[in-house]
């Protein structure tokens, strides 16, 4: 069974950074694509960034040069890094992976973590 973990929220001033990190339990062979949702208070979840297995990125307009997102398939995390933080960042925000398969051959329409709540503050 494979399981998201989001961890690296918090509360930060506007201008602040932080970094978010996905941890990933469970082995898994492939993927179409690995992403970050937030969802604010009200309002709909939405793509803030997503790779897709060939190293192809897009990010929201919203965040474009202020959040950058990578990989590290040594370590099984995916990892959100966010400059520049604006109080319209606030969110909880959620990792999200779309067609893994696992060692078992499970295929995974789309696996989502827990969130973490990113709070921007002034």
């Amino acid at each position: 069974q494979v399981q998201l973990e989001e961890s690296g929220g918090g509360l930060v001033q506007p201008g602040g950074s932080l970094r978010l990190s996905c941890a990933v339990f469970g082995r898994i062979f492939g993927f179409d694509v690995l992403g970050w949702y937030r969802q604010a208070p009200g309002k709909q979840r939405e793509l803030v960034a997503a790779m897709t297995s060939g190293g192809s990125t897009d990010y929201a307009e919203s965040v474009k040069g202020r959040f950058t997102i990578s990989r590290d398939s040594t370590k099984n995390t995916v990892s959100l890094q966010m400059n520049d933080l604006k109080p319209e960042d606030t969110a909880l925000y959620y990792c999200n992976i779309d067609g893994a398969s696992d060692q078992s051959g499970k295929w995974y329409r789309r696996l989502w973590g827990q969130g973490t709540q990113v709070t921007v503050f002034s």
